[in-house]
């Protein structure tokens, strides 16, 4: 600070006098005063400036929150914890198109509101209405509007507004009155659609929009977005799942009808099977005995006569005839029994006939087969077929081929089997034995009934080669396997089951 400053502050101050203050005083009150009344007289504008807009706000609120709506209504008595469904039914008329409607609504306590049997909204604080945009479900024709009121306690009461315009500047209101049915709650699901006969009553009306107990109302308003219509896909109609059900009936129908005859069907095939086994059994054992026993009495008979006797080559012929049917006979017991419908006992029993039949020739039969042939199942025509086919082919060779060699070869492919009976004899024109004999036209034509193919390859002086496919079953997938006694031989067998 500067030394002048100092003494100035520090400088003793002068005395007012008397009269110096009172003029003071008057000129300086004197101008507070007014300030302060100018002040207090401008204050009341200004507030009443600053509440106008909070004014017009709620009034506008209130105003769209009340308007259209009608009178409080509800059942004929009131109670505690008591539920009540209202019921209104209105009709737009035919060629209007609504360009806008709305609905206002609140209960005391709460509802649940459905338009057309679909629910579109719950409320649960009566203080505060609600405002639908329903312009989209509104069409031509009649409409349902159901309400399920619900109070808590005390007073209970519905207040409800419908405003609906339409295209051609005509407006439908409808408002809750006493032209609303009612009913009672029955504590079932309700969709709004109808009310029941025998409890339905007009509703009565309790008082206008601000009657006791709700003078000051209401204290808010809800908008809901706009409403548009269930969109149901022809899935979800009724039509079609009426349809679905019952396609999926008859489904259920026809494999039950199906599983029934699948079922008759494999136990006549086990009956089959079993009767198959039985023949098989009764042939062996009582004609295979018999004809045994006649050959024995033939050989008897035979060593009992001269050799030059004539009658000792006739005993000859009688057991060279009564061993050919005992080897017959086998071959239909082997055809009939349903144990031996397997590929691997067919093999078996192929190679075992082969080299049997040519033992007594001067071919030599070599065997050529796969190793690990299954034992899957082999109906009885194919393997039937199969093997007189396999017969002939192997009959021909000994009586016409000269061959000293025979290779007989049985392979799988995929799902065929193929037997091939090959010689090195002299061979022949395919084309000309056709037209000349049966052999071959049989031979095919077995195949064929199987499915089969046979086809032959020889020229002359280059040997013969037979090829016969047939196609195998597919395989079944083995779920069990259980064990049962053979009849014939006391032995356990498994039989593999799918």
């Amino acid at each position: 600070m500067k030394s002048g400053s100092v003494r100035a502050s520090i400088a003793p101050m002068q005395r007012r006098t008397p009269q110096s203050f009172l003029k003071f005083i008057l000129r300086h009150g004197v101008c507070g005063c007014a300030g302060w009344l100018l002040l207090f007289s401008f204050f009341p504008a200004i507030k009443t400036v600053a509440d106008e807009p909070s004014t017009n706000a709620t009034a506008s609120w209130v105003f769209t929150a009340t308007n259209h709506l009608g009178e409080w209504i509800w059942d004929t008595n009131t109670f505690d914890k008591q539920t009540v469904r209202f019921l209104k039914t209105f009709e737009i008329p035919v060629g209007q198109r609504v360009s806008r409607a709305t609905l206002h609504i609140t209960v005391d306590n709460g509802y649940t509101l459905f338009i057309d049997g679909d629910e579109i909204g719950r409320g649960s604080d009566w203080r505060t209405v609600t405002e639908y945009d329903v312009t989209q479900l509104m069409h031509t024709g009649r409409h349902v509007i159901g309400v399920e009121g619900f109070n808590d306690r005390l007073e209970g009461g519905l207040i409800f507004g419908l405003h609906v315009e339409l295209a051609s500047q005509e407006v439908i209101d409808i408002a809750s009155d006493n032209t609303w049915s009612t009913g009672p709650g029955d504590g079932k699901k309700w969709n709004g659609s109808k009310l029941n006969a025998a409890t339905v009553r007009p509703a009565i009306v309790i008082g206008p929009m601000h009657t006791h107990p709700w003078e000051i109302w209401p204290y808010g308003l809800a908008t809901v977005p706009p409403i548009h219509p269930v969109v149901l896909h022809f899935w979800q109609r009724g039509w079609f799942q009426l349809l679905l059900f019952c396609t999926a009936a008859a489904a259920l129908l026809f494999s039950f009808w199906l599983l029934t005859q699948l079922s008759a069907q494999a136990k006549a095939q086990n009956f089959l099977k079993v009767e198959r086994v039985r023949i098989a059994r009764d042939i062996h054992d009582d004609l295979g005995a018999q004809l045994t026993q006649l050959l024995l009495l033939g050989e008897v008979a035979q060593r009992e006569q001269l050799e030059s006797s004539p009658a000792r080559a006739q005993f000859t012929q009688i057991c060279d005839h009564a061993r050919e049917l005992a080897h017959a006979m086998d071959e239909v017991v082997w055809a009939v029994n349903s144990r031996r419908d397997t590929v691997r006992d067919f093999t078996s029993h192929v190679c075992k006939y082969a080299q049997n039949f040519l033992r007594a020739t001067n071919i030599r039969c070599r065997l050529d087969v796969e190793p690990e042939i299954p034992a899957t199942a082999f109906d009885l025509p194919v393997r039937r077929n199969l093997f007189l086919a396999v017969k002939e082919a192997l009959n021909n060779a000994a009586k016409h081929s000269q061959a000293d060699e025979l290779f007989l070869r049985i392979y799988r492919s995929g799902q065929k089997l193929s037997v091939v009976v090959e010689d090195n004899g002299r061979g022949f024109n395919p084309d000309e034995t056709r037209a000349a004999g049966n052999g071959m036209t049989n031979m095919a034509q077995r195949m064929a009934e199987i499915d089969g193919i046979c086809e032959v390859q020889s020229q002359p002086g280059g040997g013969c080669l037979m090829l016969f496919t047939v196609p195998l079953p597919p395989e079944r997938r083995r779920w069990f396997r259980r064990v049962e006694n053979d009849d014939e031989g006391g032995k356990k067998i498994e039989i593999s089951g799918s």
